[in-house]
C-alpha cells in the first residue's frame, strides 16, 4: 500500500480544523498529521508532522496565510499547500497562486472535492475552484493594454530562458494539459515531462505548475 498522504490543518477556528479532520479523517489514502491556529507556527509544525499537503485558510491573527504559504513555498522540500477559504476576491487569488499554493478552494466546497484535491495537488496537479478559474480567465484578458503589453514583455523574456522543448512543455501547462495529455500531445514520455516542468520551475525560480500556467498565459 501506497503511504497515505499526511495533511496539516492550519485554521485559527478549531471548529473549522475539527470539522476537516473529522471529514478526511474517513478518506482512503490521507492521514491528519496535525494542526496549527496560526501561520506563524506552520514551518515548525511542518517539521513536525512531514506533512505533504497543508490546507491554509487566509484570515488568521499573527502570520495570515498569504504570508505564510509564501514562506513556506521559498523553502526547500516544502509540502504542497491549497488555500480553503471564504474569501475568493481577486486580490487573494492571485496572491495565493503567486505565493506558490497548488490549489485555492472555498470552504463551500464539497467534501469528496476537497478530498480529490488533496490527492492531485501532492501529485503535482493544480486544483482550483470553478469561481477561480474564471477568475485567472479574468486576470488573463482584463488587463488595459499599457498593462497587458508590459505583463506580456516581461513574461515573454522570462520564457526565452527556456529551450525550445521546455517552452513548448510550459506552453502545455499553460492550456491545462496533466503531464499525461502533455506527454502524448508532444511526443515524449511522462517522465520526460515531468523532467522539463522541473527544470522550468528550477529555471525560472517558480515553484508548482500554477505559476507555470500564469507566466505562459501572460505571455500569449
Amino acid at each position: 500500500m501506497p503511504e497515505p498522504i499526511r495533511v496539516l490543518l492550519v485554521d485559527d477556528e478549531w471548529l473549522v480544523r475539527a470539522g476537516l479532520a473529522t471529514m478526511l479523517g474517513g478518506a482512503q489514502g490521507i492521514e491528519i498529521a496535525g494542526e496549527a491556529a496560526d501561520g506563524a507556527a506552520v514551518p515548525a509544525a511542518v517539521r513536525t508532522t512531514g506533512a505533504d499537503v497543508v490546507l491554509m485558510d487566509i484570515r488568521m491573527p499573527g502570520t495570515d496565510g498569504l504570508t505564510a504559504t509564501r514562506l513556506l513555498r521559498a523553502a526547500a522540500g516544502a509540502p504542497q499547500v491549497i488555500v480553503l477559504t471564504t474569501f475568493d476576491t481577486d486580490e487573494h487569488v492571485l496572491r495565493a497562486l503567486r505565493a506558490g499554493a497548488g490549489g485555492f478552494l472555498l470552504k463551500d466546497t464539497p467534501p469528496a472535492e476537497i478530498v480529490t484535491a488533496i490527492r492531485r495537488v501532492a501529485a503535482g496537479e493544480p486544483m482550483l475552484s470553478p469561481s477561480v478559474t474564471r477568475r485567472l480567465i479574468t486576470h488573463v484578458t482584463g488587463h488595459d493594454q499599457q498593462d497587458r503589453t508590459t505583463a506580456r514583455t516581461t513574461a515573454r523574456a522570462r520564457l526565452a530562458r527556456l529551450t525550445g522543448s521546455e517552452r513548448r512543455v510550459a506552453e502545455a501547462v499553460g492550456r491545462g494539459l496533466s503531464n499525461a495529455e502533455a506527454a502524448a500531445e508532444l511526443y515524449m514520455s511522462v517522465t520526460t515531462v515531468k523532467t522539463y516542468v522541473s527544470r522550468i520551475m528550477r529555471k525560472l525560480d517558480l515553484n508548482n505548475r500554477v505559476q507555470i500556467a500564469l507566466l505562459a498565459h501572460d505571455a500569449e
